[in-house]
């Protein structure tokens, strides 16, 4: 389906997680493991933040591999929190505003997974968003959609319980439709001070995420490695897949569970749709 990575700590030059660890995003894009897919080339999209007002987005329907943009601007731009993703599309077009991630205001959002029956159910869906927000939806996705059945219901002051009862919205819906297991996400969402990373499906078997472990924990078990011992304690890394099969680098996140990556001590809570 999808690939995606977050970065939340130290300000860090993006190719870093994008290009140098051995199964970093760019080559998952070509050899994903853990996915539906092992290419996920049907575009991809980078969202960072930094000096300027919220955060600055770069997307292409190029496959991530062959952009030569991209591996410029990674090498270049440095930020302490950033959000990339690889594409594989589920049937919607392979156009620049499929491609994740989507951007509101100050807020990211990415996801990996699918509505089944979205086609069925979209009507619905979309007449669900406030009206106000319809010039912002430019693409035709089922994510993006999402997005902003969340930022209808509340995302703004309460995220995880605006996506919960986004999700909980499209649930209710399949069931007048007759879909059975429509929600299939993992998701990730920051405001550019916070984190979120969310893994749930209707059927209880999502797609993979990890988190990065304590970083003194890395630090110690690794003392030879010179890059992870430059890891400070607020470093987290949220992927779809790991960057590397060192031991003791990456903890899954559970299903059903939403963390929340924020100065100070992180925090997982169960997750649990609304309806």
């Amino acid at each position: 389906m999808c690939r995606w990575m977050a970065w939340s700590g130290q300000p860090l030059v993006i190719e870093e997680l994008l290009f140098a660890p051995p199964h970093g995003l760019v080559d998952q894009s070509r050899h994903s493991r853990l996915g539906v897919e092992t290419t996920n080339g049907d575009g991809f999209g980078l969202g960072w933040y930094g000096a300027g007002d919220g955060p600055a987005v770069y997307r292409s329907v190029a496959p991530a591999w062959g952009d030569e943009n991209l591996r410029e601007l990674a090498a270049h731009v440095e930020s302490p929190l950033f959000i990339a993703h690889v594409r594989a599309t589920t049937g919607t077009a392979i156009q620049q505003t499929n491609c994740h991630p989507f951007r509101h205001g100050r807020w990211l959002f990415v996801h990996n997974g699918a509505i089944a029956g979205f086609g069925e159910m979209r009507r619905d869906l979309m007449l669900a968003i406030d009206a106000s927000l319809f010039p912002a939806i430019q693409g035709s996705t089922d994510s993006e959609v999402l997005f902003y059945l969340a930022v209808t219901l509340g995302l703004e002051n309460d995220p995880v319980g605006a996506l919960e009862r986004a999700i909980g919205f499209v649930e209710k819906t399949a069931e007048s439709h007759g879909v059975e297991n429509a929600v299939q996400t993992s998701l990730g969402l920051s405001d550019g001070e916070r984190l979120w990373a969310f893994r749930y499906s209707t059927e209880g078997k999502s797609r993979s995420l990890f988190v990065s472990c304590d970083a003194g924990a890395v630090r110690r078990l690794h003392p030879e490695n010179e890059r992870l011992q430059r890891l400070l304690d607020e470093d987290r890394l949220v992927v779809s897949e790991p960057l590397s099969d060192l031991p003791g680098l990456w903890e899954g996140i559970p299903e059903s569970t939403v963390l929340v990556v924020q100065p100070g001590e992180d925090e997982q809570h169960p997750f649990r749709p609304s309806r």
